[in-house]
């Protein structure tokens, strides 16, 4: 670690080290962020560019709106006179239609004609009386019957409504009877005639007055428009608003448009009459519509003209005229309004690229230090504790310095130690313990068993050789011979498990060696029913190993898979070299599986879920396999299947 560190950091402790190290990497990016502060503090021309900016939009947008109000008061006082002319006009008309059917009605009451021939002449009279170009003269009944009309005659159109949907026949026949007497009523609705080829509403004004005699009321009508004088003198002035409204450039391509509470355009310098409500910017949002919604504020949105390679940013200021319900609009794109605002950013981006750039090389130098610095000890740390876990706990730990890592390194090399002496200590004692209790038990069981079942076999066997099996005493003088041999194999373990002598190693072909005990335990009669399947893995290279005891221990795991399958199944041997450099032999059978709980106790002595089992077979397996510094790991599931595997060192440790 000194070839990494100055010499006056080897004895600080990891804090003080963090500090040295990390303490520039707060530092720099303070002055570096303190001289980029600095720099854009001298340019502060910016805000006063991009707020003038959208003063000019404001003032656009209020000037707009004060000439549209201009306009708008101007032609107020204009059309207020020309109303009452139109009225004065209409009145007039109604009351020279009233005198023709008063005149009509006197006739008949003197007895000169009679009250039909009365009616029709006065229908006749009406008729030929226009007003303006589309206008006419017309009488109805209170309950709505036309009574005279030039198109739609003996019609009832009491219920009939405007385009804003009022029932203005109704109104007026309402009005009419509680008119004065000779008192003239006006009402004024939209209408559009599609005879006539309207695509959109008109204003029609019309006077009338109740003929109380004949129950008619006497109307005169006609649209707004055709009543006027002078309405080219209206067109003209309101063609000349709307282009100085479009002659007032915006920036170099921006411009000023207006459009109604439907998103039609009113003044636009291209789209004027055209509908835009559900028209969407480049990222698909529907801005019109916004507008038409909020009636004023601001508005940024990205549009793509013509020839524009990719969106531009737009910036709209948005006014409300109530008046005509119109929407003014002041837009230009951000790119040509800030364009030194723009200048100004992309010198500061510029620079704080450089400074990040330069910061995070620094950083990232530093950064790598620091990491050799802690990573290597602590690597080497990782090696040395992967090597213990491995067994060999004779490794130890260099300590060079006086700081945490050195402290921790010095605590695991005590540690170390401490656990070899208890494995030591504890392997011989669990050893002698074993062997001093196998030992007494064995040669107990050997001397006051082994004789007597001796005895028992020979008389059996004597007895069993005498009768015939259909004797009913034959199948007894069977069970004894069977239980008394079941005895003896108990005893054979018992005197196995305590014996089992240190293993001799001797290069070992597992796969040969496996190869005869599957030949072998094939015949044997548990194994009957069972397919044996091998899978060895070519190229195996040699174990050090007992062969005999390796024999043993396989011969004891097939054995054991066998009673498992009692209704038939596969048993699959299979070998092959991990990474780690172990030999691994797999036993997998397709038997009933081991339940969890017994999972954890099935290598202890004499534990066995067998009715007839002795428990010592996988005890004994287990024990040949440590003794080969060898592991073996059982994975089961009840219904599914038994894994049993066996990994051998290549070489294992001294023995």
């Amino acid at each position: 670690m000194r070839r990494y560190l100055f010499s006056f950091m080897t004895n600080l402790k990891l804090r003080w080290k963090m500090l040295v190290l990390v303490m520039p990497l707060v530092i720099i990016p303070i002055f570096v962020v303190g001289g980029v502060i600095g720099y854009i503090s001298t340019k502060q021309a910016y805000r006063g560019i991009t707020q003038t900016s959208r003063d000019d939009l404001e003032h656009m947008a209020s000037f707009t709106i004060d000439l549209l109000n201009s306009h708008y008061q101007q032609f107020q006082v204009y059309k207020q006179d020309k109303m009452r002319t139109v009225h004065l006009e209409l009145a007039t008309l109604t009351n020279l239609s009233y005198n023709l059917v008063e005149a009509q009605d006197r006739q008949y009451r003197a007895g000169k004609v009679d009250l039909p021939t009365a009616k029709e002449e006065a229908r006749k009279a009406l008729k030929r009386v226009s007003v303006g170009m589309t206008g006419y003269i017309y009488a109805m009944t209170t309950k709505g019957l036309l009574e005279v009309h030039v198109a739609r005659e003996g019609e009832n159109v009491y219920d009939e409504k405007d385009e804003n949907g009022r029932p203005f026949i109704r109104i007026m026949c309402e009005n009419a009877l509680k008119a004065k007497p000779g008192e003239v009523l006006y009402i004024v609705y939209p209408w559009r005639n599609e005879v006539l080829g309207d695509k959109y509403p008109r204003k029609k004004v019309v006077a009338y007055r109740y003929f109380p005699q004949w129950d008619w009321i006497i109307a005169s009508g006609g649209y707004l428009e055709e009543t006027y004088e002078d309405v080219a003198f209206e067109r003209r002035s309101f063609a000349e608003l709307k282009e100085k409204i479009r002659s007032k450039k915006v920036g170099e391509t921006g411009y000023i448009f207006c459009m109604d509470d439907t998103g039609t355009f009113t003044v636009h310098p291209s789209g004027e009459g055209q509908n835009f409500l559900n028209a969407v910017d480049s990222s698909g949002n529907k801005f019109i519509k916004e507008m038409v919604e909020k009636k004023r504020g601001w508005i940024r949105y990205p549009w793509r003209n013509k020839g524009d390679a990719s969106p531009r940013m737009k910036l709209v200021r948005y006014d409300y005229f109530k008046p005509w319900g119109w929407i003014v609009a002041v837009g230009s794109y951000e790119d040509e309004f800030y364009r030194e605002a723009n200048k100004i950013r992309g010198r500061i981006v510029t620079t704080m690229t450089l400074l990040t750039i330069l910061t995070g090389l620094v950083a990232t130098g530093l950064v790598f230090l620091a990491a050799k610095v802690f990573t290597d000890p602590i690597n080497y740390m990782i090696d040395v504790i992967r090597k213990v876990k491995k067994g060999r706990l004779d490794e130890q730990m260099e300590v060079d310095t006086g700081d945490e890592l050195g402290e921790l390194a010095g605590a695991f090399n005590r540690m170390t130690t401490i656990i070899r002496q208890n494995k030591e200590m504890e392997a011989s004692l669990a050893q002698q313990g074993k062997m001093a209790s196998l030992g007494v038990l064995s040669s107990g069981v050997a001397h006051e068993i082994n004789n007597p079942l001796g005895v028992i076999l020979g008389y059996a066997s004597y007895l069993e050789s005498k009768i015939t099996e259909g004797d009913p005493t034959y199948k007894y003088i069977h069970e004894i011979k069977r239980e008394s041999k079941r005895c003896k194999k108990i005893v054979q373990d018992l005197l196995s498990y305590a014996r089992t002598p240190k293993p001799a190693l001797e290069s070992t072909d597992i796969n040969d060696l496996l190869g005869q005990i599957v030949g072998f335990a094939a015949n044997h009669t548990d194994m009957h029913h069972v397919t044996v399947v091998r899978e060895f893995a070519p190229d195996l290279p040699p174990v050090m190993a007992d062969g005999d005891q390796i024999r043993q221990a396989a011969i004891n795991l097939i054995l054991n898979a066998g009673s498992a399958m009692t209704a038939g199944g596969v048993l699959t041997v299979r070998t092959f070299l991990d990474q780690e450099q172990y030999v691994n032999i797999v036993f997998s059978d397709t038997g009933c599986g081991i339940p969890r709980e017994d999972q954890e106790r099935i290598f202890e002595p004499f534990f066995t879920t067998k009715t007839k089992g002795t428990g010592l077979g996988l005890a004994i397996t287990r024990q040949i396999v440590e003794m080969h510094h060898g592991c073996i790991a059982i994975d089961s599931e009840v219904g599914r299947g038994t894994d049993v595997t066996v990994r051998l060192p290549l070489e294992p440790e001294e023995l």
